[in-house]
C-alpha cells in the first residue's frame, strides 16, 4: 500500500466519521444529563430510566434496523443512480412514517402489562409505568428522525445531520433542566423534554431532505423490499440485544441484596461507558456510508482497505478515552450520584468493562462495515452466538456461583470479546464483497 493511498483512506474515514462522533456525543450528553438529573430526584428515578430504556430501545428495534437497510441501498444508489436514490428517499420515509404508527398503537395496548411481565422492584412500578405512557408518543418522530437521518449520511450531507442532531441535544437537555426544576413537572420532564427535542429534529430533517424525499414521489416496492431484506436480520439481533439486557436488569433486581443499588450502578455505568461506546457507533455508521459508497462505484478493494483504517483509527481513540475514563472513574461516577452504594458499584463496572472497550470498538465498528455491504445475516448469527451463547448463560452461571453484579458484569465482558472475534474473522474473508443489492 502506498502512503498516498493510505493517507486518502484516513482522510476519507475521518471525513465520514468526526461528524458521527460529534453526533454521538450529543446523544452522550442527552442520557448522562437524564442520569444525573433522575440522580438528583432520587435512586429509584434513576434506575426507573435505565429500565425504561432498554424497554424503549425495543419499540425503536424496526426504525433502526428499516434504516440499517436504507443506509446499505442508499449509499450504494447515491454513487450510481441517482433517481433510484430518489425514489428510495421517498419510500424510506412514508414506509417508516405508517410502520411507526403502527408500533405505537401496539405499544399503547401493551404498556399496562410490562410491569406484571417483567416484575421490577415494587418502588418502581409507578415510575416505569409512567415514563412508558409519554414515549409512546415519542416513536412516530424518533422513527422519523432515525431514517431521515441515515439518509442525510448516505447522500454526503452529515454536516446538516450534525446541525440538527446539535439541536436536538440543546433542546433536550435545556427542557429537561426547564421541565423538571422550574415548571414542576417533575421526573416527568425528563422524557417529556426528549419527546420535545426529537419533534423538532425530526421537523428540521424533513426540511434538509425535502428536495430528495419528493423529488421523485413513487413509493417503489422493490427497494422497500431490499431495504427491509437486509434490515430484518438487524431488527432480530437489537431485539436479541435488548431482550438480553432487559434479563441482566431483571437477574440483577432479583439478587437477595441491594437489588436497586446494583440496578442504578447499572444504569450510571451503561451511561458512563457510553462514553467510550458511542465513538465506536459512530465510526460504525460512518463505516457503512463509506462502504457503501465504494462498492456502488465497484472499487471492491478500497472498500476492503477503507473499513480496515476506519477500523484502525475508531479503535485506537478508542482505546485512549477508555483510559482517560478508567483513570477518572471515581470522580465520574460520583457526578451521577449521592448514594455511596451506587458509586462503589458503579466504579467496580467501569474497570470491569474496560477491557472490553477495544474488542467492542473493534467489533462494532466492522459491524457497520458489514452492514454497508449488506452483509447482515453474517452479523445477525455471529453477535447472537455470543450475546446467547455466552453472555447469558455466563450471567447465570454468575449469580449461581455467588458472584453477583459483578459476576453479571465479567460475562458481559467475555461475550464481547469472542464477538469481536468473530466479526473480525468474518471481515477478513472478504466473502462480503461482492454482495448483490
Amino acid at each position: 500500500m502506498e502512503n498516498k493511498s493510505m493517507l486518502d483512506y484516513v482522510r476519507n474515514s475521518w471525513s465520514n466519521s468526526w461528524p458521527m462522533v460529534l453526533i454521538m456525543f450529543f446523544e452522550f450528553a442527552i442520557g448522562i444529563t437524564d442520569v444525573y438529573i433522575a440522580g438528583k430526584i432520587s435512586k429509584e428515578v434513576q434506575a426507573s430510566i435505565g429500565f425504561v430504556s432498554q424497554i424503549y430501545f425495543i419499540l425503536i428495534v424496526v426504525g433502526n434496523a428499516f434504516n440499517i437497510g436504507v443506509v446499505a441501498v442508499a449509499s450504494r444508489l447515491f454513487t450510481a443512480e441517482k433517481q433510484e436514490f430518489y425514489k428510495l428517499s421517498y419510500t424510506a420515509v412514508v414506509a417508516v412514517f405508517f410502520i411507526s404508527i403502527i408500533l405505537a398503537s401496539i405499544a399503547f395496548i401493551l404498556t399496562p402489562l410490562i410491569n406484571d411481565i417483567l416484575s421490577p422492584p415494587e418502588e418502581l412500578k409507578y415510575y416505569i409505568r409512567s415514563f412508558l405512557e409519554i414515549y409512546i408518543f415519542m416513536i412516530v418522530f424518533h422513527y422519523l428522525l432515525i431514517v431521515t437521518n441515515g439518509i442525510l449520511r448516505s447522500s454526503k450531507m452529515i454536516k446538516k445531520s450534525l446541525i440538527t442532531m446539535s439541536i436536538v441535544c440543546v433542546l433536550n437537555i435545556g427542557t429537561n433542566i426547564l421541565y423538571v426544576f422550574y415548571l414542576g413537572v417533575g421526573f416527568r420532564g425528563l422524557v417529556l423534554s426528549t419527546l420535545t427535542a426529537i419533534f423538532v429534529g425530526a421537523l428540521i430533517n424533513i426540511y434538509h431532505l425535502r428536495d430528495a424525499i419528493f423529488k421523485v414521489r413513487i413509493f417503489d416496492k422493490n427497494l422497500f423490499k431490499k431495504a427491509i431484506s437486509i434490515g430484518w436480520p438487524t431488527s432480530i439481533v437489537q431485539i436479541g440485544w435488548q431482550l438480553a439486557s432487559i434479563i441482566i436488569y431483571v437477574l440483577i433486581s432479583k439478587l437477595p441484596e441491594k437489588n436497586t443499588t446494583f440496578m442504578a450502578a447499572f444504569t450510571n455505568g451503561m451511561r458512563i461507558e457510553s462514553i467510550i461506546f458511542l465513538p465506536s457507533f459512530a465510526f460504525s455508521m460512518a463505516n457503512a456510508v463509506i462502504i457503501g459508497n465504494l462498492l456502488g462505484e465497484k472499487r471492491y478493494e478500497d472498500a476492503y482497505r477503507n473499513s480496515l483504517w476506519t477500523t484502525i483509527i475508531g479503535s485506537a481513540i478508542i482505546s485512549i478515552m477508555t483510559m482517560l475514563v478508567v483513570f477518572n472513574a471515581e470522580n465520574i461516577a460520583n457526578l451521577l450520584s449521592k448514594d455511596e452504594g451506587v458509586v462503589k458499584a458503579s466504579i467496580h463496572y467501569i474497570y470491569i468493562s474496560a477491557i472490553s472497550e477495544p474488542f467492542m470498538a473493534i467489533g462494532t465498528i466492522l459491524i457497520g462495515g458489514l452492514n454497508g455491504a449488506g452483509d447482515t445475516k453474517a452479523t445477525m448469527k455471529r453477535i447472537l452466538g455470543s450475546l446467547w451463547g455466552v453472555r447469558i448463560p455466563l450471567a447465570f452461571l454468575g449469580v449461581v456461583l455467588g458472584f453477583g453484579a459483578y459476576g453479571i458484569w465479567w460475562a458481559m465482558t467475555i461475550s464481547i470479546i469472542v464477538q469481536a472475534m468473530l466479526i473480525f474473522k468474518r471481515y477478513y474473508s472478504r466473502r462480503w464483497i461482492k454482495y448483490e443489492i
